[in-house]
């Protein structure tokens, strides 16, 4: 006999489509990931989600986010994608890859640039993103910048 868990769903939304309860569970994830689990005290709470540009996408599993990034508008056409975490309990089951390619999507051709903790640089080289300069700590923690570059149409051939 084989228990049935609910899927997992993807959804999207800016600073303003959150209600409440969705905007602490997402909240309470990133602390749960970046602050307790990584003993990193910093300001988690950065102003940046506020922004209009920014996007947040999360999978979630029965209303509960079980993996979470932004998407923010940088100067210049560049997106950022930055705190990319998911739940200790479902590590290693493609959740991150899966928001990825969703958050590519959702920039388009835009390049986009992060800092990846170093230790994860070769699984984000999986999605085109290529390390940019030296590797610095961040709370601790190595972190390289890492860049991808826009995406541009080629011609028609013939």
């Amino acid at each position: 006999m084989t228990s049935q868990h609910p899927p997992v769903e993807l959804r999207s939304a800016s600073f303003r489509e959150l209600d409440a309860a969705t905007l602490y569970a997402l909240l309470k994830l990133r602390v749960d990931v970046f602050v307790v689990e990584q003993k990193c005290p910093y300001p988690e709470l950065d102003g940046r989600d506020l922004e209009p540009g920014t996007r947040h996408l999360w999978l979630s599993r029965a209303d509960a986010p079980v993996a979470y990034l932004r998407v923010l508008a940088e100067p210049g056409g560049v997106n950022r994608i930055g705190r990319v975490a998911v739940a200790p309990d479902r590590r290693g089951g493609g959740l991150a890859g899966r928001l990825m390619t969703e958050a590519l999507a959702v920039v388009g051709d835009r390049p986009t640039v992060l800092d990846a903790q170093a230790h994860l640089a070769g699984w984000y080289a999986r999605y085109g993103y290529v390390a940019e300069g030296e590797e610095f700590l961040e709370d601790g923690i190595p972190h390289l910048r890492m860049a991808r570059p826009g995406v541009t149409e080629l011609p028609p051939v013939g």
